[in-house]
C-alpha cells in the first residue's frame, strides 16, 4: 500500500499588529483609567480646596453682616481693625456692577458672535474665510489692558462718547438712559466687554456649526429650502447647545474681567439703573484696593471674591437647566 505523505507543518498564525496580548500590555487600560479619574479628582479637589480657604478667611465678615445681608448691602465703609470686623460691608453695588456689565456684553457679542460664525462657515469665499478666522482667533490672543487702554483712550472719546450723547438725547426720558454721560460707566465697559469676548466666542460657534451634518443641510436643500431657512431652521437650532457654551464661556470672561472694567467703569461704590452710570464691578473693586488694604478690608474683599463665585456658579446651573429643559422639549415634540 502507498504510504501517506507527511503533513506539512503549518506555520504559526500571524497575529495583528497592534494588539496587546500580554498581560503586562492588558494593564495599560486600567492604569489609564486610572490616572485620567486622579486627575479629574484632582481638579475638584483643588476646586474645593480654593473654596473652602476663601470662605473661611471670608467667615469673620459673613458672620458679622450676615450672608444676604452681604450680599444685598449697599454701603461699604471700611474699617482699620486688624482683630475684629467693624465697618460696614455690603457688596450689591459690586455685584451689580458685574452683572450689567456681562449683561451687556453678552447681548452685543452673542449675535455677532453667531452671524460672523455662520458668515464664515456658509457665506465667505474659501480665500477669504480662512484669513478671516485666523483674524478672529488672533483677536482672542490680544491682552484685556490693551483693550482698556484703546477703549478709554480712543474709543470712547471718539465713537463711544459722540454716540451716547445722541443716544441720551434720543431715549433720554427712559430709565435705563437717563443722563447725564460721563464718559466711562457701565455702558462703555460693557461693549468694550462684548468686544473682547467675540472672538473666542465665534471661534467656538465656528467649530460647532462646521461639525454639523451635512447630510441634513443637503436634505433640506433637497426639500427647496433657502440658505436662509437651511441656516436657522437646520443649522443653529442643531448648534444651540454649544452656542449656549459658547455664551457661558464669554459670561465667564465677562465676569472675571479686571482691568478693562476697571479703566471704564468709572470706580464708584454706588449703583443706578442708568446705563450711563459709573459703579465697579466685583473683580475690578478687589484689584483697585487690594494692595493698600488693611487686614479687615482684605478679610472683606475675600468675601467678595467669594460672591463672584457663588455668581458664576448661579448663572452656569441656570445655563445648564436652560439646555436640558430645552432638550427636553424637543425631544416631547419629536415624539
Amino acid at each position: 500500500m502507498p504510504t501517506e505523505a507527511p503533513e506539512a507543518p503549518q506555520a504559526p498564525e500571524e497575529r495583528p499588529r497592534g494588539t496587546l496580548t500580554s498581560g503586562r500590555g492588558r494593564l495599560a487600560d486600567p492604569i489609564f483609567k486610572w490616572v485620567v479619574a486622579g486627575c479629574g479628582t484632582l481638579v475638584l479637589i483643588i476646586l474645593a480646596l480654593m473654596v473652602i480657604r476663601t470662605t473661611a478667611e471670608a467667615w469673620p465678615v459673613f458672620a458679622k453682616e450676615g450672608f444676604f445681608g452681604f450680599l444685598f448691602g449697599e454701603e461699604w465703609t471700611s474699617g482699620d481693625s486688624r482683630t475684629e470686623i467693624t465697618g460696614t460691608y455690603g457688596a450689591w453695588p459690586f455685584i451689580y456692577g458685574t452683572l450689567i456689565t456681562a449683561a451687556i456684553a453678552i447681548v452685543i457679542a452673542l449675535p455677532l458672535s453667531i452671524m460672523v460664525a455662520v458668515y464664515l462657515t456658509h457665506m465667505a469665499p474659501t480665500r477669504l474665510a480662512k484669513p478671516l478666522s485666523y483674524t478672529v482667533e488672533l483677536l482672542a490672543a490680544v491682552p484685556s489692558v490693551i483693550f482698556g487702554l484703546w477703549g478709554l483712550h480712543w474709543f470712547l472719546p471718539n465713537v463711544m462718547r459722540p454716540f451716547f450723547e445722541w443716544l441720551e438725547g434720543l431715549l433720554g426720558w427712559f430709565f435705563l438712559f437717563e443722563g447725564p454721560v460721563l464718559g466711562v460707566g457701565y455702558l462703555p465697559a460693557g461693549i468694550v466687554l462684548a468686544i473682547m469676548i467675540l472672538p473666542i466666542m465665534t471661534a467656538i460657534v465656528r467649530e460647532v456649526i462646521v461639525v454639523q451634518p451635512l447630510d441634513q443641510q443637503m436634505a433640506s436643500y433637497a426639500l427647496g429650502s433657502t440658505r436662509w431657512e437651511v441656516i436657522t431652521k437646520v443649522v443653529l437650532p442643531s448648534s444651540f447647545s454649544g452656542i449656549v457654551a459658547a455664551a457661558m464661556l464669554g459670561m465667564g470672561r465677562a465676569l472675571g474681567e479686571t482691568i478693562a472694567v476697571l479703566m471704564l467703569i468709572g470706580g464708584s461704590q454706588s449703583w443706578g439703573a442708568s446705563l450711563f452710570g459709573t459703579g465697579s464691578s466685583m473683580a475690578s473693586h478687589i484689584a483697585a484696593t487690594f494692595g493698600e488694604a488693611n487686614p479687615e478690608t482684605r478679610t472683606a474683599l475675600m468675601a467678595i471674591g467669594v460672591a463672584l463665585f457663588l455668581v458664576t456658579m448661579v448663572i452656569n446651573i441656570l445655563a445648564r437647566v436652560i439646555v436640558w429643559r430645552l432638550g427636553q422639549t424637543k425631544g416631547d415634540a419629536a415624539v
